[in-house]
């Protein structure tokens, strides 16, 4: 297969509302992850102050981060999902600082709750990130919609406390492309319009189950939307090269080449220079 630039079999231009103005790109973009929770995986508490919280974000931006994340939760294996009032007072402090700091950023929020997407979008998100695709808060989706903020659409079998418990799939590829398909149409219907799709790498899948979709990732560009790829530093990572979170770095970029050549279109990272990197030699490659 000639996988050029010029006859890539996967889309490489889309575009976002952001507020009235229409941002678009036809590169993979990257996204930073900022972690405000004290028990995430891998850098859970190092970001708590201000100066802390800047610094990173600064240091993102300029390796070259397209967008933040902000997550003011941990939803790793097993974790226990905290109450509103708890991510509240993590996340608005940071979130008004940020945006203070750094008023042209695309910042994406990581949040299932509405109460919080609401808030968080008066205070300047401009993308709201979902691990639940709208399961755990029927309300989120329909506020969207509303706003015309873009939304992303993860799959997730299960919750963050039990989604490991030997997850099943009749085929993890097929029933997800069916899902999110189902999905979609209900969200077109309430007037969404923005949608980037996210496999939900380790949400709810077994290590064959994440390579299965790492390989077939092209496959969920004919539904039309942007394909977000979230595996840095995770467990299918780790188990592979036998090293903790820490030391997944060389596995993640490795992983990250896959997802691009696969069709990814957009990466979200705790390493934005590596991943700068990575998607520079590819774009080089495929335009030869």
């Amino acid at each position: 297969m000639d996988y050029s630039r010029e006859n890539s079999p996967f889309s490489t231009k889309f575009s976002l509302r952001r507020g009235g103005d229409l941002f678009e790109w036809d590169s993979p973009l990257i996204m930073g992850i900022l972690n405000l929770t004290p028990d995430s995986f891998y850098d859970g508490g190092e970001y708590q102050s201000d100066a802390a919280i800047l610094k990173q974000v600064e240091k993102m931006i300029e390796e070259g981060a397209d967008m933040i994340d902000i997550g003011a939760f941990s939803s790793r294996p097993n974790a226990k999902l905290i109450d509103e009032e708890e991510e509240k007072k993590r996340l608005m402090g940071p979130l008004k600082t940020i945006r203070k700091q750094f008023p042209d950023v695309l910042i994406s929020i990581d949040t299932y709750r509405s109460t919080i997407a609401n808030e968080a979008i008066y205070l300047g998100a401009d993308i709201i990130n979902d691990i639940s695709g709208g399961n755990f808060d029927k309300e989120l989706p329909k506020l969207l919609a509303e706003r015309g903020i873009p939304y992303i659409l993860m799959h997730m079998q299960g919750k963050p406390d039990n989604m490991q418990d030997k997850p099943e799939y009749e085929d993890v590829s097929s029933d997800i492309y069916k899902w999110f398909h189902k999905k979609l149409l209900e969200y077109r219907n309430l007037g969404l319009k923005d949608i980037i799709l996210d496999v939900g790498f380790g949400f709810g899948k077994s290590l064959e189950h994440n390579y299965q979709l790492l390989k077939d990732l092209g496959h969920f560009q004919s539904l039309g939307c942007p394909v977000l790829v979230g595996l840095s530093r995770k467990g299918m990572i780790q188990k592979i090269i036998d090293a903790k979170a820490e030391n997944a770095l060389n596995g993640t970029t490795a992983a990250h080449v896959i997802a691009l050549m696969n069709g990814a279109n957009m990466l979200r990272v705790h390493d934005v220079k590596a991943a700068k990197e990575a998607k520079q030699i590819v774009d080089f490659y495929q335009k030869q």
